[in-house]
């Protein structure tokens, strides 16, 4: 399935069909619970108020983890199921999910003595069926990682967990779904939910708010799902229930890759409160985060770091990797989500469960909490709780959630001068068809990056874009990875997506204002 010209016009026109489900939200759990709606042949269609991913599941940690942090608290069950999903992910999204080396560093002062994270790891391990984690002394650590100068270092453990792309995994999630039959919508925001004589709710009013057209629908649907994450409270305040979320931000810091030149994943206890922080090589450029501070401000699309998360976060930086002498002026750039965490009254927001949580209220079933990693989990109990109002539901066990990728694709690109890892990645992103597109003239790497120039006019032709921002900070991420993101190679841009989009002019020149605004005010400092 493209989003090619017209589809939006092609998706209103068929809303007034008869729906099993209806979506609400467009991040990993919506996106998952669409795609097991097609395995479970059921017709559904979901509608997501701005772009896909455009919340918390486009601003992760980017991990695909077991959550060994949650061994502390003694949530046993979230990471059994984390761990055994991450092995299930790993052989299901080849080349969108990659296992990656973590490197753990034992520092003076630890909260946690080593010993105990040692014995996590065991554990971690038995729950994964394989044993591959590993003690070193201090001088091993400083050989396997140079940029730990940390003084007094005292050792450390290597392990492993795995990395995506998390924004490209919604994506493909919503892509093979629509390919399988069923409908997805970006910027068409749910207005209010429909109630039937009953009092049940048995539909929503949906309006399109990309460009001019203000149209609206009433969709009816036999069940109506509310997969809004953090959001998922306003919804349930229109039938009249009270809130029960922890809106919890996290916040990240992008660093070049040339002043924390990592190999693998660095993680250690924050000095100042014990919570794990972690360096992360991804896409060119080194995460660093996270935060875990209540969001006590107004839920807006896009949060924006806190001046007191930037100084938590460079302080750790500049314990453990003195000799780097990093500073504000090495951040790239910034981005920060929020987490929906049931709400339990904790003092510290980090020991809240990350367990996810489905409440059935009037006919609206909200699903919320969880992790992007148990996505599958979520999504497949969803329409258990479903199965009340519309019977029974098959779930084939060996059905796998991504489309597999065909044997032998990577040697469709013929004699590219892809390396095998990159064919392999462009096609679990674009899916088979993307072949012809990735061996012409534009296979070409845009400058510190792992991407090709040829991906930015792809995903404008054929990825359901509708402003600036999806394109470069969801579809292809420049807007985090490379300095002013993006804005000093926006000739270059124009040129190669303009005529694709079918923007004029005057629509360009607003699209890159707003995008420029943007970036200043949510993903810098």
């Amino acid at each position: 399935m493209e989003w090619t010209k017209g589809w939006r016009d092609r998706a209103w026109n068929e809303l007034d069909l008869e729906w099993d489900v209806i979506v609400i939200g467009g991040g990993i759990t919506g996106a998952g619970i669409l795609r097991q709606c097609v395995h479970a042949g059921l017709r559904a269609v979901l509608f997501e108020a701005d772009d896909f991913a455009s919340g918390t599941s486009s601003r992760s940690s980017k991990l695909v983890h077991g959550g060994m942090r949650y061994l502390k608290n003694g949530q046993f069950k979230v990471t059994l199921e984390s761990v055994q999903e991450r092995e299930y992910l790993l052989k299901q999204g080849r080349g969108l999910v990659n296992r990656f080396g973590f490197l753990y560093a034992c520092l003076p002062g630890d909260q946690m003595p080593g010993w105990m994270f040692g014995l996590g790891l065991s554990i971690y391990d038995l729950m994964a069926r394989q044993w591959t984690h590993r003690a070193y002394d201090a001088l091993d650590m400083r050989e396997l990682c140079p940029p730990l100068t940390a003084p007094g270092l005292r050792g450390g453990y290597r392990y492993f967990d795995a990395l995506t792309d998390d924004a490209r995994l919604v994506l493909r999630l919503v892509r093979e779904a629509v390919a399988g039959g069923a409908r997805a919508l970006n910027y068409a925001r749910v207005d209010s939910l429909m109630r039937t004589q009953a009092g049940q709710v048995g539909g929503v009013v949906v309006t399109d708010t990309c460009g001019d057209s203000d149209r609206q629908a009433e969709v009816r649907g036999r069940v109506v799902i509310n997969a809004t994450g953090a959001w998922a409270d306003r919804l349930r305040g229109e039938i009249g229930q009270r809130p029960r979320l922890r809106p919890l931000r996290g916040s990240h810091l992008v660093l070049p890759f040339e002043r924390l030149p990592l190999t693998r994943s660095i993680s250690f206890l924050h000095q100042q409160d014990g919570r794990p922080v972690f360096a992360l090589p991804w896409e060119g450029a080194v995460l660093f985060g996270t935060t875990d501070v209540d969001h006590d401000r107004e839920l807006q699309a896009d949060p924006s770091i806190s001046t007191a998360e930037v100084e938590y976060l460079l302080a750790a930086l500049q314990r453990v990797f003195p000799a780097q002498e990093l500073t504000y002026a090495d951040v790239i750039s910034t981005y920060s989500g929020i987490r929906p965490v049931v709400n339990t009254g904790k003092a510290n927001p980090s020991q809240e469960s990350r367990e996810h949580v489905i409440w059935e209220e009037n006919g609206l079933l909200t699903v919320s909490g969880g992790k992007l990693t148990t996505f599958r989990v979520m999504a497949r109990d969803a329409l258990k709780a479903a199965r009340r109002r519309l019977g029974h539901i098959p779930f084939e066990r060996e059905r796998p959630v991504l489309d597999p990728l065909p044997e032998g694709s990577e040697a469709w690109f013929g004699d590219s001068p892809l390396h095998a890892a990159q064919r392999l990645r462009l096609l679990a992103r674009y899916g088979p068809g993307c072949v012809d597109l990735f061996t012409g003239p534009e296979v070409e790497y845009i400058p510190g990056t792992p991407y090709l120039w040829a991906e930015l006019r792809r995903a404008a032709c054929c990825e359901g874009v509708v402003h600036l921002d999806d394109l470069l900070l969801r579809r292809v991420r420049l807007g985090l990875l490379i300095p002013n993101g993006g804005l000093d190679q926006m000739e270059k841009i124009r040129g190669l997506v303009q005529s694709e989009l079918g923007w004029e002019d005057a629509r360009w020149e607003a699209e890159l204002q707003s995008y420029a605004q943007l970036l200043q005010r949510a993903y810098r400092l």
